[in-house]
């Protein structure tokens, strides 16, 4: 799918990319959710399918909160307090420590929730509020949230199912 341009290619790309994840999520055994086997997000770490989740969570979170501040013309820190762009590895274990106490059906759970708030936040913009006004250095809201939601949607499907296709066969 090409890189949306407008709020209705936008939405599709995170209803087409997140609705196939979610099946594949879902096909995770409950007993091996935080099974730490998969290629982690830093170079030369491991997850599992929970930190996964949390990984997902976590740039969804960042995406609203962003939204959240920019709305109250509050200054952003992208892409977070205390991590720059060279340090998403480092990110990427703070999502997984911020969740490793949640089981993985509320991660699945809580996923769905930040998405459906996502979806709502696109819903209830105008296209050009959308893809008009710039959000960071030359990136427009919809450019920002498309990077932070289908596109890890997509990676992480690709992810999981290798996963699954090596350890359980399916």
């Amino acid at each position: 799918m090409p890189i949306p341009k407008n709020k209705n290619e936008l939405l599709a790309a995170i209803e087409a990319s997140y609705s196939k994840l979610k099946i594949d999520l879902e096909r995770v055994p409950l007993k091996a959710a935080n099974n730490i086997e998969m290629e982690g997000h830093a170079k030369g770490t491991l997850m599992s399918p929970s930190n996964l989740v949390a990984y997902l969570i976590g740039w969804g979170e960042l995406v609203l909160k962003w939204n959240r501040k920019i709305s109250k013309g509050e200054m952003v820190i992208f892409p977070e307090e205390k991590f720059k762009w060279t340090e998403l590895g480092d990110l990427a274990q703070k999502f997984y420590k911020d969740y490793e106490h949640v089981s993985y059906p509320k991660l699945l759970k809580k996923l769905d929730q930040v998405v459906l708030k996502i979806t709502t936040l696109i819903q209830e913009r105008s296209n050009d509020e959308i893809y008009q006004i710039v959000w960071y250095k030359n990136y427009s809201m919809g450019r920002m949230i498309q990077l932070n939601t289908s596109s890890p949607y997509k990676n992480a499907r690709i992810r999981i199912r290798k996963w699954l296709k090596l350890t359980y066969n399916l």
